[in-house]
């Protein structure tokens, strides 16, 4: 089963690259290396964000709930504790640019820019574990790696420090045992209730929805 699970997992990846390209070389990072988002977007950028986090945190946990029990509960409460922190880091980087957490509440999020976590809901809810550990082991790495180009940008570009972009290097930064701990979760999921079927339809679709993320920051 793991290997058919890895052979599914580099078919999905491949399928998926034109739109992984989309993602990884986004104008909207292209002009944010070369200082021209202004702070503006970036506060804007910082009120999606907090509104993407705080509803993956009730995805999460709900996660957590349906299978805290499973092997696969780890991974979930793995993923969890992760948003919690990435809350805190966030809020730092906001405070960077002058944003309160009660600023960050009066923010009117963008419909294109939620799609994501509204989708995340979905799958947290109806979803199976093969579903959800698919989704996220795909899109990760390509939001990780938009992450740290802005983690560099953002110093070199804005001025601001290591520790007021740690909310970005931490999505950049890989978690050790992260993939194998996925293809783990995959594997049982599919012996138990999974179809491939569906396992594609998530990534899929998250992916789509990550690249209308950056499509609407950058509208902003």
């Amino acid at each position: 089963m793991t290997q058919n699970v890895h052979k599914l997992i580099e078919e999905l990846r491949a399928g998926l690259a034109a739109v992984e390209d989309q993602i990884r070389h986004h104008p909207y990072l292209d002009a944010l290396e070369r200082g021209e988002v202004s702070l503006d977007n970036l506060r804007a950028f910082a009120g999606e964000q907090y509104n993407i986090i705080r509803s993956d945190l009730r995805s999460d946990a709900y996660l957590v709930s349906r299978f805290g029990a499973s092997p696969a509960g780890e991974f979930f409460r793995g993923i969890f504790e992760g948003e919690v922190i990435a809350l805190d880091l966030l809020l730092n980087f906001a405070t960077a640019l002058g944003l309160s957490e009660k600023d960050l509440r009066a923010y009117e999020p963008k419909s294109d820019a939620q799609a994501f976590p509204s989708y995340v809901v979905s799958l947290a809810y109806h979803g199976t574990q093969a579903d959800v550990a698919t989704a996220f082991l795909i899109n990760f790495p390509v939001f990780g790696e938009n992450t740290g180009r802005m983690n560099a940008a953002l110093q070199k570009q804005y001025g601001l420090t290591p520790e007021q972009t740690a909310f970005f290097d931490f999505f950049a930064t890989p978690v050790p045992g992260f993939e194998e701990a996925a293809l783990g979760v995959i594997a049982e999921g599919l012996e138990m209730d999974g179809d491939p079927r569906q396992l594609r339809r998530a990534a899929r679709l998250l992916q789509a929805y990550e690249l209308a993320f950056w499509d609407s920051v950058a509208e902003n």
